[in-house]
């Protein structure tokens, strides 16, 4: 079983840029797709990028095209994403989960979800 934490989060001003990191334990990580979630208050979880298990592959939610950029190092088990111009729409609590169903963006094919970091962006 896989188990994720995530961490990186804060305050940042509008434009400007944060790394995200999630590492997770279990020595079958590099076999699994890894997914980016947000959820802002009163908002419901949103999908916002996934990588497949190799990393050769990825894609986003259009709203952080260009923008934002997944990654992964299966040798640290540790997933990133890079976050660049920064908007308030942004501000958020970040999460990161597996998925045995790459390609999806629907919340109920992700699972063992971490505790979430803080992303707060300033305008």
């Amino acid at each position: 079983q896989v188990q994720v934490v995530e961490s990186g989060g804060g305050l940042v001003q509008a434009g400007g840029s944060l790394r995200l990191s999630c590492a997770a334990s279990g020595r079958s990580f590099s076999t699994y797709a890894m997914g980016w979630f947000r959820q802002a208050p009163g908002k419901e979880r949103e999908f916002v990028a996934a990588i497949n298990w190799r990393g050769s592959s990825t894609y986003y939610t259009d709203s952080v095209k260009g923008r934002f950029t997944i990654s992964r190092d299966n040798a640290k088990n540790t997933v990133y994403l890079q976050m660049n111009s920064l908007e308030s729409e942004d501000t958020a609590v970040y999460y990161c989960a597996i998925t045995l169903r790459y390609g999806s963006t629907r919340f109920a094919d992700f699972g063992s979800w971490g505790q979430g970091t803080q992303v707060t962006v300033s305008s």
